[in-house]
Formats: structure tokens, sequence, C-alpha cells
């Protein structure tokens, strides 16, 4: 199952959900409208009398569920997945933490961050807890976040640890988020109305002595009964919904990380370990459905996980479980220490080097469409090439929210001195003389950089970028437009910086696209589709002709039996931004069918430059069709045909 058929899975989940969401409500409604009747004697009342009472009582119950379910969606989604973690007690990983664990985790999440090209999310820590657990929330990927607990930190060495979050990437990449926190919110509606019966019971108690107590009792028990079956009813919905993306999740944190080693050492560690993956906080019930491990406890009918046995035979079909009785016993007397793990194995995380800035790739576009949301190995591998060959400092400086702003501002300085004096006195005129000289010392540390490092770079600032809040972000990105503007050119490396940053902190802030959400055919967005394959064309290919049989190939694949006339943009990179919308809007087998035709453009020739890649990566990021770095070689070896003519 690729990405965009896991897109298409989770929709119908989405679907389903909501049916049985209007069944559990159905059901509610009518026991209320039967608990009234009887309380007001409606049966002996005319039919009028008694249609009036069910109607009303009605209303009030479907009113009471519906805000409810807006109202804690809405604040769900206002707060981002760091609003979840937080409700559970989660602390925010410092980022200039010293900490090992947290520089571990934080390495960790930016590798599988990068091989999955998905924004690195918020990082919280459950330090109250010591069982081994994990979750992802969020609205987006651009307001993601993970939880760890402090056991799993304690007791997961590296490849465990790297399995766990990959695990959550798989929930962040195919869009199981989104239907979580719409689970959440739907089932908090009916938890209220047990809530609101508790206290009505209690009132109508303590007036027991009035006459109309007992209507009162009758409702406030039909309500509490009522609501206590919505929660029964929602444990089923969320068992129903959760087992299933488990196993997927599973086989993707594997396909992340190509070793079933690590995610069956974290299965086994909770199997043996007191403590496992149940948390202590009283919303772990909440979250329960979101977790990597069942957070509860539930079984049977109720249970969000699969069994742990099976998750593991799924990965490894030779596990014995009598392995978990002895695992405990060891472990009952000296506790695995992750660290001290990774030492004794020297886990320093798999090798791998860079292209040359002028490699080339021959891509096939049905194979490049397969690795959308699903990285495999050597995606991983350059991932962590790509953190190695990040200078530290610079690391540091993207992670740290004093320092973050000038490295952004010093990646879109010019190398042009002339231009660059100009870019300088836009710094000096928004932001002071220390910012501006600050950001002209980032452009110089960083011009060196391999081109497939700038973005990533970029993507690590994020987090500490997003922190500033809204206000402060609408500034940045009005700065970053004009040192942009200051040569009067738009360079493509500028416009994918600038356009990735300015979406995803669109969509941190507002929980959206900044082109809102609606839904398009192909035929709609034919001339966005086509002014794109133009675009790509005319980057790629610095010869006309070349450029228009590049185009060709495109088209032919997006539009099969149609001839599509070759006319590339007079401005540029400029032109995609009207079609953003409509593309954006496309079904995933359409998406499917355009990112092919985007790497047959770019790979015509039988080969994609460094640039091209991070281009087209750029385009599918838009698109929300997260693409992994692609594997690359130098120009000349055997395989690939030489980059050079090419822009």
């Amino acid at each position: 199952m690729n990405f965009f058929e896991r897109q298409r899975q989770v929709k119908r989940l989405s679907g389903r959900l909501v049916l049985l969401f209007a069944v559990a409500v159905v059901g509610i409604v009518l026991t209320i409208d039967l608990a009234v009747v009887i309380a007001t004697g409606g049966f002996g009342q005319p039919t009028e009398q008694l249609l009036a009472y069910v109607v009303t009582a009605s209303i009030i119950v479907l009113a009471v569920i519906g805000l409810a379910s807006l109202f804690r969606s809405l604040s769900l989604r206002a707060g981002g997945g760091g609003a979840v973690a937080r409700s559970l007690g989660g602390t925010p990983v410092p980022p200039d933490t010293t900490d090992p664990q947290l520089r571990r985790l934080r390495n960790v999440v930016e590798e599988v961050a990068i091989a999955s090209g998905t924004p690195v999310p918020e990082l919280y820590v459950l330090e109250q807890e010591p069982s081994i657990n994990a979750f992802a929330a969020g609205w987006s990927p651009s307001d993601a976040a993970i939880a760890v607990t402090r056991g799993a930190l304690d007791r997961l060495n590296r490849d465990e640890l790297q399995g766990v979050i990959a695990h959550e990437f798989s929930h962040i990449v195919n869009g199981d988020m989104r239907l979580n926190i719409r689970l959440m919110g739907l089932l908090f509606g009916i938890l209220v109305l047990a809530l609101t019966g508790r206290s009505l019971l209690y009132a109508s108690g303590r007036g027991s002595r009035n006459r109309n107590a007992g209507p009162i009792l009758l409702v406030a028990l039909a309500l509490l009964v009522a609501g206590f079956v919505g929660v029964f009813i929602g444990r089923i919905i969320k068992a129903a919904v959760s087992r299933q993306r488990e196993y997927l999740a599973d086989a993707s944190a594997v396909q992340f990380t190509r070793q079933t080693s690590g995610l069956t050492g974290a299965l086994k560690k909770i199997g043996g370990l007191p403590a496992g993956s149940n948390l202590r906080s009283a919303k772990a019930e909440d979250v329960s459905h979101m977790l990597f491990g069942s957070g509860k406890g539930f079984s049977g009918l109720f249970a969000t996980h699969p069994p742990l046995v099976k998750r593991i035979q799924a990965l490894d079909p030779s596990f014995d479980p009598a392995e978990l009785e002895r695992l405990a016993h060891r472990w009952a007397e000296a506790p695995p220490s992750g660290l001290a793990e990774d030492q004794a194995m020297g886990l320093a995380g798999p090798e791998a080097a860079l292209p040359p800035p002028q490699a080339s790739v021959a891509a096939v576009p049905s194979d490049v469409a397969d690795q959308v949301g699903a990285p495999d190995e050597s995606a991983y591998q350059r991932a962590s090439a790509i953190l190695r060959q990040i200078p530290e400092d610079l690391r540091e400086r993207a992670h740290r929210g004093d320092t973050v702003v000038p490295l952004l501002f010093g990646l879109l300085l010019s190398d042009q001195r002339d231009v660059r004096v100009n870019q300088h006195a836009v710094l000096v005129a928004r932001h002071g003389q220390q910012l501006a000289d600050a950001a002209w010392r980032e452009a110089d540390a960083v011009a060196t950089l391999h081109p497939m490092l700038r973005l990533p770079l970029a993507e690590i600032a994020f987090p500490a970028l997003r922190e500033r809040g809204a206000e402060p972000a609408a500034a940045l990105m009005q700065t970053v437009y004009a040192l942009i503007e200051a040569d009067g050119r738009l360079s493509v490396s500028e416009y994918c910086l600038s356009r990735l940053l300015h979406e995803e902190l669109y969509e941190a802030a507002h929980h959206r696209p900044s082109w809102g959400r609606r839904h398009h055919s192909l035929a709609e967005a034919r001339t966005a589709a086509v002014t794109l394959l133009a675009t790509l064309a005319q980057v790629g290919h610095s010869d006309p002709a070349a450029a228009a049989a590049a185009f060709a190939a495109g088209a032919a694949r997006l539009f099969p039996g149609r001839t599509v006339a070759f006319q590339p943009p007079a401005d540029g990179v400029r032109a995609l931004e009207p079609g953003w919308p409509l593309l954006d809007g496309l079904k995933p087998a359409d998406k499917q069918l355009l990112v092919e035709a985007l790497v047959a453009v770019v790979s015509h020739d039988q080969q994609v430059t460094v640039a091209e890649m991070e281009l087209l990566r750029t385009v599918c990021a838009l698109l929300h069709c997260p693409l992994p770095p692609l594997a690359a070689q130098a120009a000349g070896e055997p395989g690939t045909a030489t980059a050079a003519g090419r822009a």
C-alpha cells in the first residue's frame, strides 16, 4: 500500500468514524427521549404534546453533544499537537539542551523528518511516565508534536528509539493525526452527557424532598446511562479505528529504518518491564488510540492496539512468547539502560556520503511516486548524512530562538557583494544594525554548504521559528520577501526556501494550507498542472527543444491521448502561485499521476540533478506528498549520464 492508497484509506476511515458516531448519537438521543417522555407522563398526553417533548429533548441533547464536540475540537486544533502533549504533562525539549538523552532524541527525530520529507515536529517528554510509550498529535504535519515518555528515553537504545519515532512519523505522514483529533473531539461530546447526568443526579439528590425531584432524577439517570453507553461505544469505535493502523505504522516504521530489530526490541521491552506501556496520567484514555503502546491496558473489544505478541511476531515470525518471561526475570534485577546499550554496541548511525553538487540520477516516475511518504533505507542514510554534514554550530544556532532569525536571513543573502549590500540595508531598516551584521556573518558561514544541506538546515530551524508566534512569523516573511526582491529577480532556490517557510509557518498557526481546503478535479486543475510541468521543464533544461520534449513526456503521462502545447511561463516560478490551491485539492489518485508526470519531466533525459531533486521535493511538499531525498550518483559514474549542460 503506497502513500496515495493510504490517503484514500484514511478518508474512508474518516467517513466510517462519522457514521459510527452518528449511530451512537442516534441511540443516545432515543434513550434520552424515552426517559423524558416517561418522566413527564408523555404517553398519556396528546400526540402534539408528546411530539413537542421528544423534539425539545432531541434538540437539547444534539446541541449539547454538538457544541461540546465542536468546542473540544477547536481547542485541540488551536493548540496544535503541543496542546495534547502538555495536557498529559509534557515538557518541551529545550533547544539548547546538553542532556545526552534529549540530544539523541532530537537527532533521531530530525533524521526521520528529513528522510520522510516532513517538517520537524515539536518535541515533548512525559517526565512523570516511567513506562515506554510515545504519540504524535496535531492537525497537520506543520503543527505536529511528538511526545515520548521518560521510560522510553531511559530504557530504549538508539535503534529502538528510532523505531518508535519512525512509527509515530508514519501516523504524521499518513494523516492519522487529524483523524485522532477528530475522534477526541467527537467522543468528548458524548462524555459531556455523562458528566451532565452526574451533576443533575447530585442536584436532584440534594433536593430529594422536592416533589418535582423524581422526573429530574429520572432524566439525570438517563443522561448518566446514555453518556456511559456512549463512552462504551466510543471505546469500541477507537479500537476499531486504531488496531489496523498500528500494524500499518509498525510496517511503515520498518520501511523507514530498514531494520526490524529496533522496533521489536522496543516492543519486547514493553512486554518485559513492569511499567510496560501504561501511563499514569488521568487523561491517558483520551489519547489511548494514538499511543505507540496501549496506555491503559484495555483488551478484547476495547483494545486500541493489537496484542503485543502478535505485533512482535508480525515483524519477527520466529519470536517465542516465552522470551518475554525470560526478559522480565532478567530485567527485574537490572533494568536496561538505552545509553549504555548504545555505548556497548557502538551505535553511531548509518554511514553515508552526500553526492557532489553536480551529481545526477536516473529516475523512474512510478518508482519515485512509490517513495512518497515511504522512505527506504537509502533515504534514511542520506538523511543521517545530511545532518552529519551540517556543522554542529550551525545546527545549534538553528535550534535557538535568539539566533535562528539571522541564520535564516543568512541563507537568503546573495553571494554577489552589491546585492548583499542592498539586502543588508533592508535588514538594518527593518531589524537594526546588530541583526543585519549577524545575518551577514551567517551568510559567510553557509556559503560553502552543499546545495542539499540548505533546505534541511531551514527545516531544522522551523520549530524555533514556529515558537515565535503568528505575528512575528508574518513580519519575518515580509522581510524574507524584501530580501528576495533586493536584486529584482527570484531564483529557484529563493522560491523553494521562501515558499516552504511561508506554508509551514502558516499551517502551524492556522492549521490549514494558506489557500484553504477544497477538492478539485484534474479537469479543473488542468491549466495549473500544465503550468507546473512547463515551469519544471523550463527550469531543468536550458535548451528550448529539450525543455519542450521533457514537457511533452510529462503531459503525455498526465493527459494521455491529448495534445498539450508547451508554453514556458514568462515570469518563471512566480507563475506557479495561482495553481497551488487547485493542485493541492486533487484526489490522491490524481496527485499520484501528477507526481509521476513531474518526475517524467525532470528525468526525460535519464538524469535528475541535485538542484532538480530539491525543486521536486519542494513541489511535493506543497502538494502535501512528502518525498524523501532521492539517491544520486556523481556525474559520469556508470549508470548515469553526464550532468553537463544542465541548469
